[in-house]
């Protein structure tokens, strides 16, 4: 039973109950309305009986009812349907986006689909091999694979959207030079092309390349009846500019011998103006430049009007031009002498080989037949070489923009033909389809039944017929085949082509012995895959010799137009006397490239079949289809699939590419194996349930046999990736929340305990800064007020801030200390001077003063005032609460500004720190400062009880309301209200532990060891993507806290730079015991006296403290000692809540305090550790060194500077257990504890910690949030 694909289970979909009994009836069942209905069989491989007659009814009957596509397996029939069946438009190609061949109907869209998901998915450059006759659809096909590929590889970018747009444009231009009507195809691509799209490693078409095969240059200068030339011609002379007629001399077609001929100038349903005009739209998005375009035009009309050259008979029976104004115009279109065109077409150069004038060169006269020939010789060999310069062209617009990393090839080619006269061109023609049915045979036939016995699959050998006996008819040298015979023929020199073609004969009768040859009078026969042709040997020699004469590429050297030079670029060597390279060598050198090419790629093949030769979308020959399933093995294609497999790889790559399904090949992506590569896919394929008759075991691979199984582990594979990827994302969110909320706790406490200190700080020195001397706000004293600074967000990213940096032209490496919105005293011609607002802007280089305005009812803010801070002398305020202030500049140009600032004492102190008390202070009953440049002005303060708030500016004076003392002191920052803190349990992030347990999933992973990770099949053992395994916390090395390091103090004094193991940390509401083993403490006497919570230490010696974090201290000072840490550092504050920081515990004693309670006495800690130096030098008999030596020790090398760690009052409401008391849970000596307790929210804590130090570890030695 094969595995179908099994779609996911929907998330509301009700569950299988117990017992058999089902949550919901099932449903009845219903005709599914909108399912259209399958005509015949979709895939040739279902039917039921194999045969030609039986295929070629089911593509009758699918034709007969719009549907033109069949597979068989993975190869797609197209039955050309003659007509727009609608099924190309982008609706229907986004429903085969992401979807595999079986959940669609056969569509050209699904090949397209296959063949992008496989060069993605696998890694291997694809390509899609189109055969079939002519008129069957092969380009169409093409372009619609081009269509899909283009739109579903995805790219954003305008580079990639270039690359899509020029590949599409390729379809136009090329059909245009290369494409011409036929009997067979209004469409006929009469070259072969080979598209090579390239692609980066994300899918992404990076450029392409084009390869052309065997231009059909004789329909150039003939066509047979009811043909035509190729199209450019027939657009270029029906919609040509008035310029481009009035330069080159264009005409209607039927004034041309090259395009007259047939009497064929119009085509049903073509408008040939129209695609000119998508020609030239296609030369622009290719990147051609006008020049180039005109160039390629003037070779359009030159190739005309050589057409209509004429010769006549001379009195010598030699060919004479007979209009000379043809010749005129041809030597202005090529830019040389018109004696020169008339000798090259009229005479030739002989030089003789043999004889007593060896090496004499004659010019010797032509008749009319050579003359002609040479004349075509000429516009076939100008428009080879443009059609090749244009390729080349494309190619160099199409060039990869990025590195490439694989490709998908399309191959559009000539089918096919036979014809009533074949020649030359159909001999080429059918050989390179020879040869990509031998690729077919050799992929999907022969290799696939020799690749069974080798790999002793076991299998029903299909008879078929290999064409490579054909192929060597053709091109092999020994015995020697058609191409070696005409070879032959072409080197014996003689002036009339049919001698050539008479010597071709005789050497066709060396090959009348095999089976597939047949000589006929005047013809050969060669029996193809396709069937039976017979080729006229009539002009074959003179075709095969494909060079140009000497005399003509002299002509072309003499040109002065630098494209001619361009299209034949190579100098004539006139002693070279080798033989050049013939047609047949070239088609030949071509086609195995091309096989080779293939060769190298995945191939999808899509098999085109014409249905009729009149192009009706109604007819249906029977016979004819009937002949084409014949010569294109479809047969025996349904033979071979039916009893094959879809699916064969190599058992290091089946296990690469699906070892994640299997549990036990895998854990957490990696690969576990510890087998074979054989047993691993064994294991994979018993794992996902897949039925032994649906797989089997060869020699080195491992063979699925229907699509369905492939489709269904590729689907399991898909699966795993979608759930990994919700674990991890569930993981992350979970963990982003985690993080957020401990870092919310986190700062809360910060704040709470730290209260902003920097800003304290700088507020502090700003209340010194004018202590006496200034009246203060009643605002001015509120203990919350700190120094901000920054007000209007300068420094930050979007916003009002933002804008005005801009605006004001501040400097992207000014940092902002100051900015507030302010009123600047605005003197007025003939009136009094009045405030206006402006923006006052601190920075490291200069103080701003930013205007904003209405100019022409438009917002303008600008630097109405820029003074960089070396030319701030002086700052001058009155003593009274005003907030008036004046900057003493000194300009010569421009005043002093007087501002008005509700945050002046802030602005002063920011100022006095950046300009480093350069800038002077001035205090007085006024203001001073220069009204004019060089005039000095004095703003008297009064002091006004009518004034309530604001100060009031009028007349050079300054009405205030009586202020604050000057001498007040700014009250304590309130501490917040105490908030008790909660488990994180909510939304999933940490589970409660019931009973000190461990969790289901915790347990489970104790029990289950974790495999090693192995290397890949045909890897070698070191392997570059390590996983870290996740230890168990009872190994792994606590994380500790990232501490700026103190000044260094002597080296001595570091005790060797190790901390005692025996410190560990106690996280109980005391916090001032040891961790260390003790005595459960006795219960307290029932009468004692109430102690106070914190113990009081006193100063032994003086310490000065070094950074802000540190509490300086005096001999005999009492201070109170709010949290112990294991390092030999304090946390301190002064009696009177005036300062806190970190102590030396090694320079303070404990104040005994009475009564002595007993359970403060149970609780004393231990006394921390003398240095090693104190050791050394005052310790003898075990005596402590602390007192008794003369000079204070030094500090603990570590501390943590800057940061007060909280003292925890309550216990911490982190939710999991922090390891108190276990002999590992201090060991890094930080505030944290490590969560040695071993259970897993201690582990969890632990690793979100250490990750969250590797993502974010930066200096914060302010300890800012």
């Amino acid at each position: 039973m094969a595995v179908t694909k099994r779609a996911g289970r929907r998330k509301n979909e009700p569950q299988a109950q117990p017992n058999g009994q089902s949550a919901a009836p099932i449903r009845k069942a219903a005709y599914e309305t909108t399912k259209k209905k399958e005509v015949g069989v979709s895939d040739l491989t279902l039917i039921s009986k194999i045969s030609n007659e039986a295929i070629n009814d089911n593509l009758k009957k699918r034709f007969e009812n719009g549907e033109i596509y069949t597979y068989i397996g993975h190869v797609l029939v197209s039955v050309n349907p003659f007509r727009d069946l609608g099924i190309y438009t982008d609706q229907v190609l986004d429903s085969y986006r992401g979807k595999n061949r079986l959940e669609v109907p056969p569509h050209v869209f699904a090949i397209g689909e296959s063949t992008y998901y496989n060069m993605k998915a696998y890694n291997e450059n694809q390509c899609v091999i189109i055969s079939g006759e002519s008129g069957a659809g092969k380009t169409e096909a093409a372009k619609r694979i081009m269509q899909y590929i283009a739109n579903v590889s995805g790219g954003s970018n305008s580079s990639i959207q270039e690359i899509k747009d020029m590949v599409l444009a390729t379809n136009p231009l090329l059909e245009s030079f290369g494409n011409a009507k036929t009997l067979r195809n209004n469409n006929s691509s009469r070259f072969g092309k080979y598209l090579e799209i390239q692609f980066n490693t994300q899918g992404e078409p990076v450029g392409a390349n084009i390869n052309n095969y065997l231009l059909e240059k004789s329909r150039v200068v003939g066509q047979i009846k009811d043909e035509r030339n190729f199209h450019i011609f027939y657009q270029f002379t029906k919609a040509a500019s008035p310029e481009q007629r009035a330069n080159f001399g264009v005409q209607q077609p039927s004034t041309y011998g090259y395009t007259s001929k047939s009497k064929c100038y119009d085509v049903q349903g073509v408008d040939d103006v129209a695609e000119f005009k998508d020609t030239l739209d296609a030369m622009k998005a290719l990147g051609m430049t006008q020049a180039e375009q005109d160039d390629i035009f003037r070779m359009l009309a030159c190739i005309l009007w050589i057409g209509n050259v004429s010769f006549v008979e001379d009195d010598s029976g030699n060919a004479a031009v007979h209009d000379q104004s043809v010749i005129d115009f041809v030597a202005y279109l090529l830019e040389v002498e018109s004696a020169h065109v008339n000798k090259a077409l009229t005479t030739r150069i002989i030089e003789t080989s043999r004889g007593g004038r060896r090496g004499s060169v004659y010019d010797s006269p032509m008749n009319i037949a050579q003359a002609t020939s040479v004349r075509d010789a000429l516009a076939k060999g100008i428009y080879t070489n443009m059609f090749d310069w244009i390729v080349q062209r494309v190619n160099q617009s199409l060039r990869a923009r990025s590195q490439m990393a694989h490709s998908i090839g399309i191959l559009d080619i000539y089918g096919f033909e036979i014809f009533d006269k074949n020649s030359f061109e159909q001999l080429c023609i059918n050989y390179v389809n020879e040869k990509l049915q031998q690729i077919f045979i050799q992929l999907t036939l022969k290799t696939e039944q020799e690749e069974y016995e080798r790999e002793q699959i076991q299998w029903t050998p299909i008879k078929y017929f290999d064409n490579k006996v054909v192929c060597e008819l053709i091109e092999e040298k020994r015995p020697p085949g058609v191409f070696a015979a005409l070879n032959d023929a072409c080197a014996t020199a003689h002036a009339d082509p049919s001698a050539a073609d008479q010597t071709f004969v005789s050497r066709l009768n060396a090959l009348s012995g095999n089976p597939n040859f047949a000589p006929r009078q005047g013809q050969f026969v060669i029996k193809h895959y396709a069937g039976d042709v017979s080729y006229a040997v009539e002009g074959m020699t003179d075709k095969n010799k494909d060079q140009l004469l000497k005399d003509i590429l002299n002509l072309v050297a003499q040109s002065g137009n630098q494209f001619v030079h361009t299209l034949f670029p190579h100098e004539v060597d006139q002693d070279n006397r080798r033989r050049p390279p013939t047609a047949g060598d070239k088609i030949k050198a071509s086609a195995n490239d091309l096989v080779a090419t293939l060769m190298k790629c995945t191939p999808s093949y899509i098999r085109t079949i014409k249905p009729n030769e009149n192009k009706s979308p109604t007819e249906y020959n029977t016979a004819n289809v009937l002949h084409q399933i014949k010569y294109l093995g479809l047969q025996e294609n349904v033979r071979i699939r039916r009893a094959g497999f879809a699916y064969r790889q190599t058992f290091e790559k089946f296990v690469e590419r699906f070892y994640l399904l299997s549990p036990k090949c895998s854990y957490a992506g990696e690969y576990t194996w510890t087998g074979d590569a054989r047993s691993g896919v064994q294991q994979i394929l018993k794992d996902t349930s897949i039925p032994k008759e649906e797989w089997q075991m060869g020699v080195t691979k491992a063979f699925i046999k229907t699509p369905e199984t492939l489709f269904a582990l590729e689907t399991m594979r898909d699966r795993y990736w979608h759930n990994m990827a919700i674990r991890i994302q569930r993981a992350w969110r979970n963990y982003l929340r985690y993080r957020t909320e401990c870092a919310t706790r986190i700062q809360r406490f910060w704040r709470k305990k730290s209260g902003g200190e920097p800003f304290l700080v700088l507020r502090d020195e700003g209340t010194k800064m004018l202590a006496g001397r200034k009246e203060r706000r009643r605002f001015s004293l509120l203990g919350y007020r700190r120094y901000l600074g920054d007000y209007l967000g300068i420094d930050m990213q979007g916003g009002t801030g933002e804008l005005l940096r801009k605006n004001a032209g501040i400097g992207s490496g000014e940092k902002t200390f100051f900015s507030c919105r302010s009123e600047v005293l605005v003197s007025k011609l003939g009136r009094s001077s009045k405030p206006e607002p402006r923006f006052l802007i601190l920075t490291s280089k200069a103080v701003y003063l930013v205007k904003q305005a209405l100019v022409n009812k438009q917002l303008q803010i600008f630097a109405e005032r820029t003074m960089p801070l070396g030319s701030i002398k002086f700052f001058s305020t009155s003593s009274l609460k005003d907030d008036w202030f004046a900057l003493g500049v000194g300009s010569p140009q421009e005043p002093d500004p007087l501002i008005n600032c509700i945050f002046k004492t802030e602005f002063f102190t920011q100022l006095r720190q950046a300009t480093r008390g350069a800038v002077q202070l001035q205090v007085g009953e006024s203001i001073q400062y220069n009204k004019k440049p060089g005039k000095l002005a004095t703003i008297k303060a009064v002091k006004d009880p009518q004034v309530r708030r604001d100060d009031l500016y009028k007349s050079s004076q300054i009405h205030t309301g009586p202020g604050e003392p000057a001498n007040s002191v700014s009250r304590v920052t309130p501490k917040g209200k105490s908030i008790p803190g909660k488990a994180i349990t909510s939304g999933k992030l940490l589970k409660k532990s019931e009973g000190g347990k461990l969790s289901q999933q915790a347990a489970q992973q104790q029990r289950r060891p974790i495999p090693e990770a192995q290397p890949l099949p045909g890897q070698s053992a070191t392997r570059t993507t390590e996983r870290v395994v996740p230890q168990p916390m009872a190994a792994q090395q606590p994380v500790a806290r990232a501490q700026p390091q103190p000044q260094p103090g002597p080296v001595a004094a570091m005790s060797n730079g190790v901390v005692s193991q025996s410190h560990n940390r106690d996280v109980s509401t005391s916090s001032t015991a040891s961790a260390g083993a003790r005595a459960p403490p006795p219960p307290p006497p029932p009468a004692a006296a109430p102690v106070s919570k914190d113990p009081q230490f006193k100063a032994l010696y003086d310490f000065a403290g070094q950074t802000s974090g540190e509490l300086s201290l005096r001999k005999d000072e009492v201070i109170v000692i709010t949290q112990k840490e294991n390092n030999g550092w304090w946390l301190a504050r002064r009696l009177d809540h005036s300062a806190s920081g970190w102590a030396p515990a090694a320079y303070l004693e404990e104040v005994k305090q009475a009564p002595p309670p007993s359970a403060v006495a149970a609780s004393r800690p231990l006394p921390p550790p003398a240095p090693a130096a104190s050791r050394a030098n005052g310790m003898s008999n075990g005596g402590p060194a602390v007192k008794a030596k003369p000079t204070p020790p030094a500090p603990p090398a570590k501390r943590p500077a800057g940061r007060k760690p909280a003292a925890p009052a309550t216990p911490r409401d982190s939710g999991y257990s922090n390891g108190a008391g276990t002999p590992d849970s201090g060991r890094s000596g930080a505030a944290t504890p490590t969560g040695g307790g071993g259970g897993l929210a201690g582990g969890l804590a632990e690793a979100l910690r250490a990750r969250q130090k590797a993502m974010h570890q930066r200096d914060d030695g302010e300890g800012d949030w």
